[in-house]
Parts: structure tokens; C-alpha cells; sequence
């Protein structure tokens, strides 16, 4: 008989969280019936980091998809007329992409969904778990102990 897998079952555990977060994110953007799907979301909320219109590229590099796949949402976007193309001042050949008032207004409900979904996600947990849980995604997102961590065999 062979020992359970503890690191396989925490991947299981965080693959199936992931799962529900997703699922739930997405029950709370249907409620708002903002008519986006998570990808034009993330999509937004990744336009709104930028201090100036990025090109379609950069939206590309940054969401690490390949273009083509920013082509189709901003066209779902502008028609929806969150976003507008706007040639680049200094190359009219290049195009960037904007936020437009309505895209900034759909963003602040997306972060409002957002919210109302993490507290239905972390309700079952006290401060102190969710203090604890910071900790720990916070080493998981930075990443540092697996830098030279140790290294299982396959």
C-alpha cells in the first residue's frame, strides 16, 4: 500500500480552490449582469495598470496570451464601448487601447464583485486564519523558498 501524497493532495486542494473561486467570481459578475466575461475582465483590470494607452502587444505580453486572443476581446469591448482604439501620437500606424468612462465604471462594479466574492469565499474563516492565510499565499505568490528550495524527485 502506498503513503498518501501530502504535496499532491495540497495541488489537488488548490486546484479545486481555484476551481471555486473562479466559479463564484464569475456567479458575481452574472449577478451585476455586466454582460463581461472573466477575460474582458481581466482584461480591464490589466488596461487600468498602465499610466498611458498600451498597444494590443503589450495587453498581449502582459496577459501572456498571444494576440489574437487581445483582438477578440477588445472588439468585444469597444462594442460594448468600455474600451476605444486610438492611434499612438507618435506612430499613427501603431494603435493603443483606452479605458472609456463606461470602462472605468464597469471596472469599479468588477472590483465590487470581486469583493463580495472573496468575502463569500473567506466567510467560513476567523481574523486570525485569514491573517495566517495572507502569509502564506503572499510566500506563495513572491515565490522565495521555492528559489533553491528543495527540489522533489519525479
Amino acid at each position: 500500500m502506498t503513503a498518501p501524497d501530502p504535496d499532491g493532495l495540497l495541488a489537488e486542494q488548490l486546484l479545486r480552490l481555484t476551481r471555486r473561486v473562479h466559479r463564484i467570481q464569475k456567479r458575481h459578475l452574472e449577478i451585476r449582469d455586466l454582460g463581461i466575461t472573466p477575460a474582458q475582465s481581466r482584461l480591464l483590470r490589466t488596461l487600468a495598470h498602465y499610466g498611458s494607452p498600451p498597444r494590443m502587444a503589450d495587453l498581449a505580453e502582459r496577459l501572456e496570451v498571444v494576440p489574437r486572443a487581445v483582438t477578440t476581446l477588445v472588439d468585444g469591448l469597444e462594442a460594448a464601448g468600455k474600451v476605444r482604439r486610438v492611434p499612438d501620437p507618435a506612430n499613427r500606424r501603431v494603435i493603443r487601447i483606452e479605458l472609456t468612462d463606461d470602462g472605468r465604471a464597469a471596472l469599479r462594479e468588477l472590483r465590487r464583485a470581486r469583493r463580495s466574492a472573496a468575502e463569500e469565499i473567506l466567510a467560513p474563516l476567523t481574523q486570525e486564519q485569514r491573517a495566517a492565510l495572507g502569509g502564506l499565499l503572499d510566500t506563495l505568490i513572491d515565490g522565495s523558498a521555492g528559489e533553491g528550495g528543495r527540489c522533489s524527485a519525479p
